[in-house]
């Protein structure tokens, strides 16, 4: 294969993956979930690279943005969070380390997501049941105590 065969693979690539990464924003691992099929495995990690280093694969930015999204539309445990961007093939430990980096408002959102739900569920179910729900839901109890607080106050 010709030099300019090559170049004209690894654009046409750049391009799909660029378009794919676009069109919503991706983790790592998505992207090479998606292109798994392309046979040049190599030439597939030598555009992650570059698109890495341009700044277009980023998966701390990538958690950023989610936790921000869901913080603002969803109710939901940090546990809960950490299983949503797990499951979208994020490091573990980048994970942790953007949740810590955020502890406080964390922990203020997760208090602030039990009071919803118990406030939502206090008129159909009882007390015992809305803490058992919360903590199956992967709530600290601390925390399920804090909201019941604030709610009482």
């Amino acid at each position: 294969m010709t030099n300019l065969e090559e170049l004209e693979r690894k654009d046409k690539l750049k391009t799909k993956m660029l378009k794919y990464i676009m069109y919503k924003k991706r983790t790592e691992e998505e992207i090479k979930r998606k292109f798994v099929n392309i046979e040049d495995s190599e030439l597939v990690e030598e555009v992650m690279e570059e698109l890495k280093e341009i700044g277009y694969i980023n998966d701390e930015s990538y958690i950023e943005r989610a936790v921000t999204e869901h913080v603002n539309i969803n109710n939901l445990s940090i546990k809960e969070l950490k299983y949503k961007l797990m499951s979208k093939g994020l490091n573990i430990n980048l994970i942790e380390d953007y949740i810590a980096s955020k502890s406080e408002e964390m922990l203020e959102y997760e208090i602030e997501s039990a009071k919803t739900i118990i406030l939502k569920k206090q008129n159909t179910m009882e007390e015992q049941e809305i803490i058992q729900f919360l903590l199956k839901k992967g709530y600290r109890m601390d925390n399920i105590k804090e909201a019941i607080l604030r709610l009482n106050d």
